[in-house]
This record gives C-alpha cells, sequence and structure tokens, in this order.
C-alpha cells in the first residue's frame, strides 16, 4: 500500500476512532473526522488532525494532548490490534501541573496525591469504556462473518426427500441410525476411470450407522451389495413435486435400490428397513469425490497392507506394509477387492472398514480438531460431497448430529457385517443370502441397542432392581407348573407355545387357558416368592428379558396349585424365538473395533 492509501479512513487503528468529548468526560466513537478530512497525514501512527494540539504548551480548550510518538520499528500495520492503544489524555487547566498518562508509571507518580482514588476509578471507567467499544465492534464483526459463512455451507449441502421413510429426524433422548450410502455412479471431475460409464449408479456400498442412546457405544453394520433381498415399492418425490411409486422387485440384489429405475435414497432407506425391522432417522450419500476430498481435507489417513497390491482395475499399487493415503490413492484403496482376501465384494468390505476405521481416528485426533485449517476444509469438503435427506438439509442440523456422534469414544465402534452366506440357489455362488438365524440376532441387537463392545455402564438403581429378578435359582423344567394366556398374539400362540413347552422344554406340568382378560403389548410372567424359580427358569426358556418378570402374589391354577402365569403380549414373535437381544454377537460375525488397526491381507 503507498503513503497515501495509508491515510485512509477505513485504515485507521479502532483505538484511534475513539476520542474524548469535552463536554460528557466520556470517549466516543467517532468514524471520521468532522471536518471530512481524512485523518492523520499520510504517515503510519500518525495521530488524527481532529485530534492533534496546535500549541503543546498552551493547549485550546476541548483539545487533547499529543501523543508521544512511538519508535519506527514498533509501528505495526494500520487497523492492528497490536497497534499503540493509548488513551488520551484528559484537558487540563492553564498553568496546571499536567497530568501523568494511563499506565503503571502515572500510577506510581500519582500515588501520593490527594484523591488518587477517585481519579483512578474514573480512568478505569474510561479504559472499560474503550474495551467495551472495541470488543462489541469485533464481536460484531465476527458474528457477521460467522453467519457469511454457515450460509455459504448451507448452499453447499445437496438434498433429496425422505419420502417418508425415516422417522422425521434424530433426537437427541435415544439412539440415532444413520444409513450411510456409498454409490457407484461415475460423476465429477477425473471419475472417468471408475464405476459403469451409462449406469445412474448402485448402493455400492452401504452402513447402517447406529448410535446408542447413551452415546457410550456405536455399530458401523456393512449390508453387502450383492445380497438377495426384496426391494419394496417406493413412493417417490418427483422434481415437479408430485409423487411416483417405483414398483418394488422381489429376490434381487440390494445394490438396486439405488439409482436403478429411478430409485432414490429413500428406497434403500425402506430396503433395509424391510430386510432388518431398523426404522432409518437419516440418511447420507457418498460418491467417489466424498473418498477423495475428506482424505485430503485431513492431510490423509493410515492404512496396511500384508502384502504387496498392485490391481489394473481399481489403479492400487501399493506395497506390503503402512501408508498415508488421500485423494485418489484413497479411492483406489476403497475401491479394490480382486487383490485382497477371496477376491469378493466381502473382502472388499474388510477393506473399506479398516479404511473407514482409520479416517474416524484421524477426525477425532488432536490433530484435527485443533487444526482450523483442516476444520474448515472438512467443513467445505463434507458439505459438497455429501447428499442427506431433506430433514437433515440444515447447517445447524448437521452440526448438532456432528456434536452427538463427537461424543463417541472410537474404541467403542465395532465395525460388523451381516452374517451372509453363499446363494444355494447359484451353482457356481456369485450372491449371497442371510445366515439365519444369526443374522437376526445381529438385527435384534440393533433395534434393541446391545453393544457389540464391552461397554462399562452405570445401571440406576431401578434397572439394577429389575435386572436383579432373573439372578438366583432355577428350577427343573418339570417342577415349572405355568398357565399359558394369549394377551394379543397371534391366533394360536398359546396353544402353539403350550405345545412347544411339553414337547421341546419338558414343561409337563403346563396348561392353556385361552384369551387373557385384556391385551398386552409386551409378554409378561407373573408369579409369588415362592415360584421365583420357576420363573426364572422359564424366562431363560423362552428368551425373556427381565423386566417381563413382574412379581407378586402366588397365582393358583384351575387345580387351586400355585403356578406361574404366562401371559403373550403382542410383541411375542413365535416359540422359540427370543424376546431379548443378545448380550454378545453370535460366533462367527466378523466385527472389529474402530480403534484397531487391521491389515489387509
Amino acid at each position: 500500500m503507498d503513503a497515501q492509501g495509508r491515510g485512509r479512513a477505513e485504515n485507521i487503528d479502532p483505538a484511534d476512532q475513539w476520542v474524548l468529548n469535552p463536554d460528557t468526560g466520556d470517549y466516543e466513537l467517532r468514524l471520521s473526522p468532522s471536518d471530512g478530512r481524512p485523518p492523520g497525514n499520510g504517515r503510519r501512527g500518525a495521530v488524527p488532525r481532529s485530534r492533534r494540539a496546535p500549541d503543546r504548551e498552551h493547549p485550546q480548550p476541548g483539545q487533547d494532548r499529543p501523543r508521544r510518538p512511538a519508535p519506527e520499528h514498533d509501528d505495526p500495520e494500520p487497523g492492528s490490534r497490536t497497534s499503540r492503544e493509548t488513551v488520551p489524555g484528559q484537558r487540563r487547566r492553564r498553568g496546571a501541573e499536567p497530568e501523568p498518562p494511563p499506565g503503571r508509571a502515572a500510577a506510581r507518580r500519582a500515588g501520593g496525591r490527594k484523591g488518587r482514588g477517585q481519579k483512578q476509578k474514573k480512568g478505569k471507567k474510561k479504559v472499560l469504556l474503550w474495551t467495551g467499544g472495541v470488543l462489541a465492534f469485533v464481536m460484531v464483526a465476527l458474528a457477521a462473518s460467522a453467519y457469511a459463512y454457515l450460509e455459504h455451507l448451507k448452499d453447499n449441502i445437496n438434498s433429496v426427500a425422505d419420502d417418508g421413510a425415516g422417522t422425521g429426524g434424530f433426537s437427541k433422548d435415544r439412539a440415532i441410525n444413520v444409513l450411510l450410502i456409498g454409490t457407484d455412479k461415475r460423476s465429477g471431475e477425473g471419475n472417468e476411470g471408475y464405476g459403469d460409464k451409462d449406469s445412474p449408479g448402485h448402493a455400492d456400498t452401504t452402513f447402517i450407522l447406529h448410535v446408542s442412546k447413551d452415546r457410550s457405544n456405536a455399530t458401523a453394520l456393512s449390508i453387502p451389495r450383492d445380497l438377495i433381498t426384496d426391494i419394496p415399492d417406493c413412493p417417490t418425490q418427483q422434481e415437479d413435486g408430485t409423487e411416483t411409486v417405483i414398483p418394488g422387485r422381489q429376490g434381487t440384489k440390494f445394490n438396486e435400490s439405488l439409482g436403478q429405475s429411478e430409485r432414490t435414497p429413500s428406497c434403500t432407506m425402506r430396503t433395509v428397513t424391510e430386510l432388518t425391522g431398523i426404522k432409518m432417522d437419516h440418511f447420507m450419500v457418498a460418491d467417489f469425490n466424498a473418498v477423495k476430498t475428506l482424505t485430503t481435507a485431513v492431510g490423509g489417513v493410515e492404512v496396511c497392507l500384508a502384502k504387496d497390491i498392485d490391481d489394473p482395475d481399481s489403479h492400487l499399487k501399493l506395497s506390503k506394509g503402512t501408508h498415508t493415503i488421500e485423494g485418489e490413492e484413497a479411492l483406489a484403496f476403497v475401491r479394490t477387492r480382486h487383490s485382497v482376501g477371496f477376491g469378493g465384494d466381502l473382502s472388499r468390505i474388510e477393506i473399506q472398514q479398516q479404511f473407514l476405521s482409520s479416517l474416524m481416528r484421524k477426525l477425532s485426533s488432536n490433530d484435527t480438531l485443533t487444526s482450523p485449517t483442516k476444520m474448515f476444509s472438512l467443513a467445505e469438503a463434507g458439505t459438497k460431497a455429501l447428499t442427506v435427506d431433506s430433514t437433515l438439509a440444515d447447517i445447524s442440523k448437521l452440526r448438532d448430529l456432528g456434536m452427538e456422534l463427537g461424543k463417541l469414544d472410537p474404541k467403542n465402534l465395532t465395525f460388523a457385517t451381516i452374517p451372509v452366506k453363499d446363494n444355494p440357489a447359484e451353482p457356481t455362488p456369485v450372491t449371497v443370502v442371510l445366515d439365519d438365524p444369526k443374522a437376526q440376532s445381529v438385527f435384534q441387537m440393533v433395534r434393541e441397542d446391545v453393544s457389540f463392545t464391552a461397554v462399562k455402564k452405570k445401571e440406576k438403581k431401578e434397572k439394577a432392581a429389575v435386572a436383579a429378578r432373573l439372578k438366583g435359582e432355577r428350577a427343573d423344567p418339570t417342577e415349572v407348573r405355568v398357565d399359558v394366556y394369549n394377551g394379543g398374539a397371534a391366533t394360536g400362540s398359546a396353544q402353539t407355545t403350550l405345545t412347544w413347552l411339553q414337547n421341546t422344554q419338558g414343561v409337563l406340568k403346563s396348561t392353556q387357558l385361552g384369551n387373557a382378560p385384556e391385551e398386552l403389548a409386551k409378554t409378561t410372567v407373573e408369579y409369588g416368592e415362592e415360584e421365583a424359580p420357576q420363573a426364572r427358569a422359564l424366562a431363560d426358556m423362552m428368551g425373556l428379558p427381565a423386566s417381563a418378570l413382574k412379581p407378586g402374589e402366588s397365582v393358583s391354577n384351575s387345580q387351586g396349585l400355585p403356578a406361574v402365569k404366562l401371559t403373550l403380549g403382542r410383541d411375542f414373535k413365535g416359540a422359540g424365538i427370543p424376546l431379548v437381544a443378545p448380550k454378545e454377537a453370535p460366533k462367527g460375525v466378523n466385527k472389529v473395533s474402530a480403534d484397531k488397526t487391521v491389515c489387509a491381507k
């Protein structure tokens, strides 16, 4: 900037705009001099003309004493907060002793003078007034900048209607379920070598991210793209605001729930709910560019290979060992499958889980969280690369969701894959089907918010008391006397349960007594203190939670003998099907914690 430019009003230090009003004795903010000329004479650090005294010895009434010039090398840039912020001096009477300037030296010199307490108090008031004014000015500027930046980020967000397939949005007082979808649609510059050239894309990589109600743990459950499932009819909002129902398809690959037949992410959402029974709160869709931009924003993620890889299909070429990858190389890593494991989609899922675990660790590291540059880059990359459902298409809602997810410790995030097996209908299997009942147990764990990792939780007294009902002696099945009632379950449930108890469990002292007096939402077991061992044994057989046990007075059967009363509620799913989720994942379910580094084989 030239010498003339330095004298312009917009480059004046804010401190130079506060001047003493002789009528009020207070400092006031003057944004421009009263004579309309630019303050100063073009020299850096010059005192504004409106505050310069023409006569050092005899200043005119209403004029301030000039400030002492500072050394040339201490003069900062105009407008800098580090410039000389000297408070203008007060007026003095002709011939009176000049008052010392504010500061420690002034306080020492004025220490013995009469009334110094009043003057110091008045000086402090003026300093506070000056400081408060500048602080307000800075705060307004920052608020305006932050608002403008948030509006900018809001403009980056792409959204698609969820078509009523979700819950309507996450809540802070319950568990959160987010569907993460990676599409293989070739969109964006530099992606010509990936995916099918003319395809509208598929649900190529899909995770159910479940975050527990207390935010102590989370599960990322992978859904294989080649899983054979049913796609339901999908009501879908069109660009003109009308709604069209896209017909469903039976026995097809899961990845066709997106893109094909103009299906949108809301259709993938419906497919997941029908498959798992898990209702989604939100969905997020990422394309190839998301992997490239997000990894670059955090400065790369660390991955590990147990062998050299040279995959011409994914363009990945890495040697054995640990590497930090980003951009194109990161995309090639998550796309490779022929060079890892058995060369199929399940092997690729494992390498993607390793990648996401590493990305999660990098995102939560101090190196990222304390770097403004990385945080701004992440905000830009994330809002540009992701397409979210319309209920989440607001930067404040995204922030709130991010804060909830940020409460999670990566060591309590578990990556797992839906249990599947080769499709028996294919001579040479290329697709997979659910491995029941393992898959159903996994779905139930997610629905009932059971952690896949051991997490120490503090139980409330009430919960501990309920859990204690299952602790204690169990009666032998031959000693269990039970009356079975249907209290809202499917017709015939009481009879089928009776048959199952007698023929499968050996509970011979059992009777079916038809419908209960009233319907119940939950299956219950009522018993007296003497029958507690029988109630526990029955709960174990049927897979009932501790909350199903209702201790009270003894119940007598038709023969006048004390018995346990079993009432099948609307939650009853069938004889032998547990109502309580298992405490740990079934054997054979592949899972790994996000804090672990597993080298791809």
